[in-house]
């Protein structure tokens, strides 16, 4: 089984990575670091599953002098290839059974699981693969689920994510397919769930499922389509009264929390979106039609407000802002 996604072409064209940004690189820069250290990752081999241009691998193998095999469909060589892809192996097809012959001392998944229609069968396979080699450890990362139920970060569901993970829910998940769970971390300012596990045929995970957790969970999820419309009614009213004084909006980021936010809101003046990856500029917003432009682009357009769709950036958006000597009120959302 090839577990392929059925509605997202995750094609050479498909592009949706974070590392234009200096703080997500700095993000990238410190997990490679730490997962290097940790496992003593030098002169190692490392998988990555679902690697898509090969940045992150590439960082591994270049920091520890380690030896890669990145799988994703979409891989393509880049102009501005980093450092340390001579030292990878890139096939682009999705990673499934007949490359079980791959062994590695890690293995890395990075925002895969969540669009696996049977997460499950996945993580079996992968275990069916190590076999007996047990001092083969696994990274995986994911989007946090509480974010989306406890802190309303409703513009992080998207078509294309099959499954939505809390801790508790990651850890079982693994748990159940064979797998030590040795570590379980929010990270990203609690946006990710980073899990560490190891082959284990008696799957123990170090991780507390309290009936207290669960229950509060329970509980976020309960009360979720509530306060899930009255954070929309909440945003259409300000885009109301802000179209009502004639102000000019564009929205920062048009990664999938932009184009879910403007799907939602049809009717906006909205007619623009920037974004900082060169590969989305000039491009336009599925759904709705807005054209992505540069941040160079607001020197002339002069907007009165930014609608930032990730806080995570804001102290970023606000440097680019401030250098092109624009002076924006802006909303978080």
């Amino acid at each position: 089984m090839a577990f392929e996604h059925t509605k997202t072409e995750y094609s050479q064209v498909y592009d949706t990575s974070l590392h234009f940004s200096p703080y997500f690189q700095e993000y990238a820069q410190s997990l490679a670091t730490q997962l290097i250290e940790h496992y003593d990752l030098y002169n190692k081999d490392i998988i990555e599953i679902g690697c898509g241009k090969g940045f992150f691998i590439s960082l591994l193998c270049k920091l520890g002098n380690n030896r890669g095999v990145g799988f994703d469909p979409a891989y393509s060589e880049t102009v501005n290839d980093s450092d340390g892809k001579d030292q990878v192996r890139f096939i682009q097809d999705f990673y499934s059974e007949k490359y079980g012959n791959y062994q590695s001392d890690l293995i890395v998944c990075r925002h895969v699981l969540e669009h696996i229609q049977n997460p499950k069968l996945f993580l079996n396979m992968i275990r069916k693969a190590i076999g007996n080699h047990l001092d083969t450890h696994v990274f995986f990362e994911v989007p946090n689920a509480l974010q989306i139920f406890q802190r309303l970060f409703i513009w992080d569901i998207i078509y294309e994510h099959c499954s939505y993970f809390t801790p508790n829910s990651l850890s079982l998940i693994f748990s159940s397919c064979g797998f030590k769970v040795c570590e379980l971390a929010e990270e990203y300012k609690g946006q990710f769930l980073c899990i560490e596990a190891r082959p284990d045929n008696q799957g123990v995970s170090n991780y507390s499922h309290t009936k207290g957790k669960l229950n509060q969970i329970a509980n976020y999820i309960k009360s979720f389509p509530n306060n899930y419309q009255s954070k929309v009614e909440t945003c259409r009213h300000k885009l109301k009264k802000i179209e009502a004084k004639g102000q000019s909006v564009v929205v920062w980021g048009a990664g999938s929390k932009g184009v879910t936010f403007l799907n939602t809101f049809k009717n906006s003046e909205i007619e623009y979106v920037v974004d900082i990856n060169p590969n989305k500029q000039g491009m336009y917003i599925p759904g709705t039609g807005q054209k992505i432009v540069p941040p160079e682009f607001l020197r002339s357009y002069k907007p009165n407000i930014i609608i930032i769709m990730n806080p995570i950036y804001k102290n970023e958006i606000k440097e680019i802002t401030n250098r092109l000597g624009l002076t924006i009120n802006f909303f978080y959302v």
